[in-house]
């Protein structure tokens, strides 16, 4: 596991528009010194893996503690974590980092750093996508360095799924974006770029992608079972699924979540926490798709999210834990309020494991799980008028919950998380749902996005709870550094 990382290292392509400097190159220019003109097998594998490692929670991927661009890590964490009713930024509230602070409360401008760091992670993993996929895809390249067909066709699918992913996050967080489909060699080719395509044309291509990674990847659960961090078949369908939720297509929803589960791939662990147990990561039966951290890699790659947590950093609010129903064991596998413990983020419930404070840490970050896909079938269930399945699906995940051990190791009381009864009221049941999906995923950068999509954002994130959100926050601005480089061909969102 120690090669693959070293080996990124020599291909890092330091993305041009990870800085506001207004002296620094275009979105995603590649200068010629980043591109090799002479691939060999191993920089085309390379290219492929670096493409996942601005998935990464590690600390300081794309510049050197610089908090003043919101890069320091990967902010999935504030962006839909502590925008939401669920997360603080600190158990104990003080001045430190306060641009997050704006972003909790919606008091900020298009020139707040969460929002450069977001933008330039996912630009810079689609920059390094499509490195991969243009020698992957270049036939002379890949006859020059005989690279076996099955292994190329693995390889593309798993880059074409992590674009898919990219610019899946890029869409949902500003809505119309840049679309870049190859390197780009010089300034004429950036700018030509340097404008907002439509949404629907952005979804358009990632569905593209993702119909491209199914036929390439091989059929099963792991695409490579001596890496099984890598994008797999099962990733795919669980994404084409995911964009036909956010656009609201339930029948295809239904279809391909089925189709999922037919692969017998995957299933619900037996107990909650095997999903962020770092001793039982890459093992368990429940996780689609998840960055694999690893402790001691040289460059590191370790979650170094676990070091804010020692900071003070990443709390529940009270909203949050008000949620839970009395003894559902899931709140204290969350978040242990009397220690100051996230477990879930920290992937050990042993306080004496030593992940928190420790930048380097071995959990994982979770992006898929099937219990997430399943309550979206049962959203889907419930839009289209099929309530018992629905109702079904969401008991499913409530009986897993009581019959795993607690904390303690111990039972759950008799009565605990009762199934919900028989009904065919739409909105009843579509509240359970809401509830189940917030407990079972809270902290796992699942609900801003949620209320975003059920369009109740405005409703739930008010004054009352510290939150200034207005109808034009269903987007976030687009970086005001990134329209100030491109001269003003990049627009922004109405509102800002």
């Amino acid at each position: 596991m120690k090669t693959r990382h070293k080996a990124a290292a020599s291909i890092l392509i330091i993305s041009a528009f990870s800085c506001t400097d207004l002296h620094k190159d275009p979105i995603g220019l590649l200068t010629p010194e980043q591109v090799s003109t002479d691939p060999t097998l191993n920089s085309v594998e390379v290219s492929v893996t670096s493409s996942y490692q601005m998935l990464a929670n590690t600390l300081n991927l794309l510049n050197e503690w610089r908090w003043d661009l919101g890069t320091v890590f990967r902010n999935d964490i504030i962006l839909q974590d502590m925008a939401s009713d669920d997360v603080s930024k600190k158990w104990i509230p003080d001045g430190d980092q306060a641009w997050m602070d704006e972003v909790v409360s919606f008091n900020f401008t298009s020139s707040n750093q969460a929002f450069n760091g977001q933008w330039s992670y996912d630009y810079e993993g689609i920059s390094r996508s499509n490195l991969a996929i243009s020698y992957l895809t270049d036939a002379a390249i890949t006859a020059k360095i005989a690279i076996d067909p099955e292994l190329k066709n693995r390889l593309l699918g798993e880059v074409y799924f992590l674009r898919a992913f990219y610019y899946f996050d890029l869409v949902n967080n500003f809505g119309d974006v840049p679309l870049l489909l190859k390197p780009l060699k010089d300034f004429s080719d950036a700018y030509a770029v340097a404008k907002r395509e439509t949404k629907a044309n952005v979804y358009a291509q990632i569905s593209s992608d993702l119909a491209q990674a199914k036929t390439l990847l091989p059929n099963f659960k792991y695409s490579d079972p001596a890496e099984p961090f890598r994008a797999s078949k099962g990733a795919v369908l669980a994404m084409q699924a995911k964009v036909a939720l956010y656009n609201e297509k339930w029948t295809d929803v239904i279809s391909i979540v089925t189709e999922l589960e037919g692969l017998n791939f995957y299933s619900l662990n037996a107990n909650y926490f095997d999903n962020f147990d770092a001793a039982k990561k890459l093992t368990e039966n429940e996780v689609i798709f998840a960055y694999d951290h690893e402790s001691g890699t040289t460059p590191r790659s370790g979650n170094g999210l676990c070091a804010p947590l020692d900071w003070g950093f990443i709390a529940p609010t009270a909203n949050f834990l008000a949620e839970f129903e009395a003894g559902d064991p899931r709140l204290l596998y969350t978040v242990d309020t009397s220690n100051h413990f996230v477990y879930k983020l920290l992937g050990s419930t042993n306080t004496a494991a030593g992940y928190k404070g420790n930048d380097d840490a071995p959990s994982n970050k979770i992006y898929i799980r099937l219990a997430d896909v399943l309550l979206w079938k049962a959203e889907a269930y419930n839009e289209t008028g099929l309530y018992s399945q629905a109702i079904a699906i969401i008991n499913t995940i409530r009986n897993r919950a009581r019959t795993g051990v607690t904390v303690g190791g111990t039972l759950p009381p008799v009565g605990t998380l009762p199934d919900r009864i028989a009904s065919v009221d739409k909105t009843q049941i579509k509240g359970w749902l809401m509830h189940e999906r917030r407990v079972e995923l809270g902290f796992e950068s699942q609900r801003f996005n949620d209320l975003k999509r059920w369009k109740i954002a405005a409703q739930v994130l008010t004054p009352a709870i510290g939150k200034n959100f207005k109808a034009f926050n269903y987007l976030y601005p687009i970086p005001q550094g990134e329209i100030d480089k491109s001269g003003g061909s990049i627009t922004q969102n109405t509102g800002y």
